[in-house]
């Protein structure tokens, strides 16, 4: 089975967990689960940007009909578009989701919010740009990006959302079986299943003890590997106090919080801003407490794909400190 992306969803969860009251959802699970797939009660199909064409698929949501939308995630993923009328790039974004989502054919829902109309969902999502696509799954969201990408692209990441939740999400293979497009199930590897488990358990503990197993046995497990930084960094962030950024910049000599402060700002999504500060503080510090931050940022490097354009910068600027 393909997983969600483990170096993203980390920060992700941490970062928007919460955001939705899901107390109700989760009450009704098991009614949700065997609704038909039809549109989510309270949200109106609506036309996608530029086609004019009611879709079941694609819906428009308010404040007023957003829950109804996150419980239809207990059956199949929801990515929610948050968009604005006065973004172009938006104007770009809509009709490539639209079209994707016709495609998909109810494997999953596009469900668009418009944010001048519908403020704070944008603000529970902390979205900072526009537009700005959150992928939602059993009530929780589990990754996104944002701007404009390529329709390839857009349709390559849909794709991992598919192969990473069909085992979970009913609906993904029930509507994809109507269209005569489900995919052969490949064979779960049951060390992965057990340390998945103690992971949304919340063991952590048993959940690292289970990925380090894997990578004994198997060194180059790239996907163990990069469960295991989730696993640590999702248990270390757990704990810490947002207020640490403010703390780290009224004491720059004050290591830990350093170190706390760059985790708290990879959970914000300030990916380039704690690389920034670990690669500062490596300029400051010497011996071991060099060693620290730096093991600390190779950490984070792990959390996100090796060519991704924040790592490759923070790689290079780690160096020049370095040497």
């Amino acid at each position: 089975m393909t997983r969600p992306d483990p170096r993203k969803t980390a920060a992700l969860s941490a970062a928007l967990s919460g955001a939705v009251d899901l107390g109700a959802i989760k009450a009704r699970a098991d009614a949700a689960r065997q609704r038909a797939a039809a549109p989510p009660p309270g949200a109106s199909a609506a036309p996608g940007a530029g086609s004019g064409a009611p879709s079941q698929w694609v819906v428009d949501v308010t404040e007023a009909t957003f829950q109804p939308v996150v419980e239809r995630s207990l059956e199949i993923p929801v990515v929610v578009e948050l968009t604005a009328s006065w973004s172009p790039e938006a104007g770009q974004l809509s009709p490539v989701l639209e079209r994707l989502a016709e495609a998909g054919g109810g494997s999953w829902l596009l469900a668009r919010v418009d944010l001048d109309a519908s403020p704070r969902i944008g603000q529970l999502f902390g979205v900072q740009s526009v537009p700005t696509v959150v992928a939602v799954a059993g009530g929780q969201p589990i990754d996104a990006f944002a701007g404009p990408l390529p329709e390839a692209e857009i349709a390559q990441w849909i794709d991992r959302l598919l192969d990473a939740l069909r085992d979970r999400l009913p609906g993904i293979a029930a509507a994809e079986a109507n269209r005569g497009g489900a995919p052969a199930p490949e064979p779960e590897d049951p060390r992965f299943a057990a340390a998945e488990a103690a992971f949304e358990e919340g063991d952590f503990a048993a959940a690292e003890a289970a990925y380090e197993a894997v990578l004994s046995a198997e060194p180059g497990n790239a996907e163990a590997k990069a469960a295991l930084a989730q696993v640590r960094f999702t248990a270390r962030v757990e704990s810490l106090d947002p207020n640490v950024v403010a703390t780290a910049d009224a004491n720059p000599d004050d290591l830990d919080a350093q170190l706390a402060a760059a985790d708290v700002q990879i959970v914000s999504q300030e990916v380039e801003q704690a690389f920034k500060r670990l690669v500062d503080t490596v300029r400051r510090v010497f011996g071991d407490d060099r060693d620290k931050v730096r093991n600390h940022l190779i950490a984070l490097f792990e959390l996100f794909p090796a060519d991704d354009p924040d790592v490759a910068k923070a790689r290079r600027n780690l160096a020049s400190a370095l040497y």
